[in-house]
């Protein structure tokens, strides 16, 4: 069960909502959870007493199309100048690799049901790691379209599958590309070491073309067999975020995050998925091509939607920023209604 499909729409059948560090020793204890995490590391877990496998039948649920302007957390030349500032960082020799994102957001009818952008997302743009998490007790309201797995666990492996390389064509893929996900690649087989037992994480496929809905992406998959008695606490604590939308070395990729970008990134960029842990199996997604609502300081309501590359030395500022724009062109086409199903 790859995607993840969870609602509160009766409120009888939450049964538990852990938050933090109760949230990570809950999903590693028992039961069937469904769980959002930040970027910035806020996790939310949520129990069902209705846990299904399959996917559910479609809610008819009408989506009222959006405006077509969205703000951004940062404006074209903010971004490019963004760009910029990593590359002195690299020329400088403090980072390798910086995942630069910027924050869409639209306003959002309270009545807006999330459900209706979930039916298109699904029909319009169909990915493996899809998922609708909605608990309003949790403050989660999320529909997500994305193609990354983070964490798959299985069978006592742990397994990742970072995408870095995005084009809308396979000729128009870099060198650039191919570097960028080897350098990724090697940061995962490092996070992974640290809660695989030695000399079982291996890289099991390199930079694969894969063909999503308008773009193609370079994914490798990365796996190593868990140290026994090895919790979710230890392993959130020693992969996330996850490198793919961090970037190289870890640290100095989130301390110049954190200089440049305007907007916490909430979901985007962080975990979404479920974790069984009776069976001691997960699928986490990368959040990357996710919606999500929530109401700001003044009660108002948005819907936001995150988008970022990858940058490296090699990068051009403008084609980065291009780039960004390519990322949220169908799924933001989608919520507005100019592009169809």
């Amino acid at each position: 069960m790859d995607h993840a499909r969870f609602s509160d729409r009766h409120a009888r059948e939450v049964i538990d909502v852990r938050h933090g560090s109760d949230a990570l020793e809950a999903i590693s204890r028992e039961g069937f959870w469904a769980v959002v995490a930040t970027f910035e590391g806020a996790v939310t877990a949520v129990r069902f007493a209705d846990v299904r496998r399959g996917d559910p039948a479609p809610r008819a649920v009408d989506w009222r199309p959006l405006g077509r302007h969205w703000d951004s957390s940062l404006s074209s030349a903010a971004y490019v100048e963004a760009v910029r500032e990593v590359r002195r960082r690299i020329a400088a020799g403090t980072v390798y690799q910086v995942n630069v994102c910027r924050v869409l957001q639209h306003p959002l009818a309270e009545d807006a049901d999330l459900d209706g952008l979930d039916q298109l997302l699904r029909q319009g743009n169909p990915a493996p790691h899809a998922a609708r998490i909605r608990c309003a007790a949790a403050g989660v309201d999320v529909v997500s379209a994305s193609p990354e797995l983070f964490l798959g666990r299985r069978d006592g492996r742990l397994v990742t599958r970072p995408i870095k390389g995005t084009a809308e064509s396979p000729e128009q893929m870099l060198p650039k590309d191919h570097a960028e996900n080897v350098m990724i690649v090697d940061l995962m087989r490092n996070d992974l070491s640290g809660v695989c037992e030695p000399g079982t994480v291996s890289v099991d496929e390199l930079c694969v073309l894969e063909r999503h809905p308008g773009l193609v992406h370079l994914v490798s998959t990365v796996s190593g067999r868990l140290r026994a008695g090895v919790t979710w606490r230890d392993i959130i604590g020693t992969t996330y975020p996850p490198g793919s939308v961090s970037g190289a070395p870890k640290s100095s990729a989130l301390t110049a995050i954190t200089d440049l970008e305007q907007a916490p990134r909430g979901p985007y960029c962080g975990a979404i998925g479920w974790v069984d842990a009776d069976r001691e199996e997960a699928d986490l997604a990368v959040g990357i091509r996710t919606f999500w609502a929530e109401h700001d300081g003044a009660g108002n309501r948005w819907l936001k939607f995150g988008t970022g590359a990858g940058i490296t030395w090699h990068s051009d500022p403008d084609a980065e920023w291009t780039e960004t724009e390519l990322k949220a062109a169908r799924l933001v086409g989608l919520a507005t209604g100019t592009v169809t199903p």
